[in-house]
């Protein structure tokens, strides 16, 4: 059921959008009446969703980290959605590696995928956004981008950069375009479950003071508010939702 009509028909880019996170958002935002293109590199799970889900307006096989595929990806989805009011700049990666294992390749596949696509995309959304002057675009950024977690150390990097680029944005593209970072904790998501054991998992949970991961839908949740009008005074906000994980860190 729609909880924001002003999402109605607005045209929503959501990259990251055939799994996890994205894939939630991508469908709370086409229950609130919205025009859903995703964007993915994976072309086999872009197939699925796009049979299981003909009420998006679109599926692209668009590599984030390609400007030049980012820029084609952003013609097509104007002219699949009719306009590009709302970005999620959600693809991501992870590898699990101590510090001094990270090879350079891997290094510069997650700045590439995390940090230098979500600078891609947010720059084509913007350009289409400040001849309209309004628009919104959200980041998935993640409370390893404020604290330091052991055997992350590119993806905690990355995160980071998201949440000052974010911040940066706001400031200059205020007051007609809003821009926030959602910052999850643990999200059960196949890329968490591709990454922990069951006991890792549930070790995992002790940990958090909810004593359970984030449904990637309570994420898709905080996205359409931000996106919505019930938001219009937040903008440049790093927003943890992590089931208060960081809420007893220093």
């Amino acid at each position: 059921m729609a909880q924001y009509p002003d999402l109605k028909d607005k045209g929503v880019v959501i990259t990251g959008g055939a799994s996890g996170i994205g894939l939630a958002t991508a469908e709370r935002f086409a229950r609130e009446g919205a025009r859903v293109v995703i964007f993915d590199v994976n072309a086999e799970a872009l197939e699925h969703v796009a049979e299981a889900h003909p009420d998006f307006a679109g599926a692209l096989k668009v590599d984030v980290s390609s400007p030049e595929e980012v820029q084609r990806g952003f013609e097509e989805a104007e002219k699949l959605a009719g306009s590009v009011d709302v970005l999620v700049a959600n693809a991501g990666i992870s590898v699990r590696s101590p510090f001094v294992d990270i090879s350079w390749e891997q290094w510069r596949q997650v700045m590439g995928i995390n940090l230098d696509g979500i600078f891609l995309c947010a720059r084509e959304a913007a350009r289409r956004m400040i001849p309209r002057k309004e628009g919104v675009i959200l980041m998935t950024a993640s409370t390893n981008g404020t604290e330091g977690h052991p055997f992350y150390a590119d993806y905690n990097a990355s995160k980071a950069g998201v949440i000052l680029l974010c911040k940066t944005m706001a400031l200059e593209l205020a007051p007609r375009i809003r821009v926030n970072a959602v910052c999850p904790g643990y999200v059960l998501t196949p890329m968490q479950k591709a990454e922990y054991t069951p006991e890792m998992l549930e070790a995992t949970n002790q940990k958090i003071p909810m004593k359970r991961h984030a449904a990637p839908e309570e994420v898709a949740g905080l996205f359409a508010f931000l996106a919505s009008s019930e938001a219009a005074y937040i903008t440049g906000a790093e927003i943890p939702i992590d089931g208060g994980e960081t809420a007893g860190l220093a």
